[in-house]
C-alpha cells in the first residue's frame, strides 16, 4: 500500500469510528513524547480536523525528548487549528509518588509507573473533553515484541497506528513532513533516567525486528523470539479463573 493511500486509509477509520460514538463531538487526546511515534499519531488526528488535544507530560524527562516535543506541539499549532496543545509537568506528583513507594522501590516498576501516570493524565483529559485516548504503538512493538509501556500507552481507547510496522511509520511521518529531528531521533519510551534509546533495551534495532517477523531464516529470529516470550503475556488475554457450570 502506498504511503499516501495508508495515510488516507487510517484518517478515515478513525473518523468512522468517532462517528459510532454517542458522545459527540468527539476530541482525540494524545501524549507527545518527542518521539516519532507519537507525532505521527497526533498529526493523523490534527489531520481528520477533529478536535485535538496534544499533551506533553514531561517526567524527570531528557532535555533532548523534551524539547522535541515542544517543537512537535508548536509545529501542531502552527498547521492545525483544530488542535490545542498542553505541557503539564508530572515531576512533583512523581516525586511525591516515589517518596511514597520507598519500601517498594524498583527502577523497573518506576519506569512504568510514569507511563501509567501519563496514561491518568490523558484519561482525565479525555474524560472531561468528551475524548478518547489515541495509542502511539506500532506492530512491531504491540504484535511482535510486547514493547509498549510507552508515553501514556498504559491503556488506550483506539490504536491508528497498530497495524503500521515502525518501518512505515518513518515513511508516514516523511510523507507529512514532520519535524526531521524527531524523524530521525533515536527510538526511545523516555522512562529511564539514563536515557537509554529502544535498541539498547531490545538487542535489536526496529528494522531487524521487522526482518526476523518476515522471515525465520533471518539471523534475528533467534533473539527475536527470545524477547517476543519475555512479553508474550502482555500480548494475551488477562487470565481469568472461570468455574465450571454446577
Amino acid at each position: 500500500m502506498k504511503t499516501e493511500v495508508r495515510i488516507q486509509y487510517i484518517l478515515d477509520w478513525i473518523k468512522q469510528y468517532c462517528n459510532t460514538i454517542k458522545y459527540q463531538p468527539v476530541t482525540l487526546v494524545i501524549g507527545v513524547s518527542g518521539g516519532v511515534d507519537s507525532a505521527v499519531t497526533s498529526t493523523l488526528s490534527a489531520k481528520t480536523g477533529l478536535k485535538t488535544i496534544a499533551v506533553s507530560m514531561p517526567i524527570k524527562q531528557n532535555h533532548k525528548q523534551h524539547d522535541l516535543s515542544i517543537k512537535h506541539l508548536d509545529w501542531l499549532k502552527s498547521n492545525f487549528e483544530n488542535v490545542i496543545t498542553r505541557e503539564i509537568s508530572l515531576d512533583s506528583i512523581f516525586f511525591s509518588f516515589e517518596e511514597s513507594m520507598q519500601d517498594f522501590k524498583n527502577n523497573l516498576a518506576f519506569a512504568n509507573s510514569r507511563s501509567r501516570l501519563r496514561m491518568t493524565t490523558l484519561y482525565q483529559i479525555a474524560q472531561s473533553n468528551n475524548g478518547l485516548v489515541v495509542g502511539t504503538g506500532n506492530k512491531v512493538e504491540d504484535f511482535g515484541v510486547g514493547f509498549y509501556t510507552k508515553y501514556g500507552d498504559g491503556g488506550v481507547d483506539i490504536s491508528p497506528i497498530a497495524d503500521c510496522t515502525k518501518t512505515q511509520v518513518w515513511e508516514i511521518a516523511s510523507k507529512m513532513s514532520i519535524i526531521e529531528d524527531i524523524i530521525e531521533a533515536q527510538p526511545t519510551d523516555g522512562l529511564w533516567d539514563d536515557g537509554r534509546n529502544d535498541e539498547r533495551q531490545l538487542g535489536l534495532t526496529y528494522k531487524q525486528i521487522e526482518e526476523a517477523m518476515d522471515n525465520k531464516d533471518s539471523k534475528y529470529y533467534e533473539k527475536y523470539m527470545q524477547i517476543r516470550k519475555l512479553n508474550l503475556h502482555k500480548m494475551k488475554p488477562i487470565p481469568i479463573c472461570l468455574f465450571e457450570d454446577d
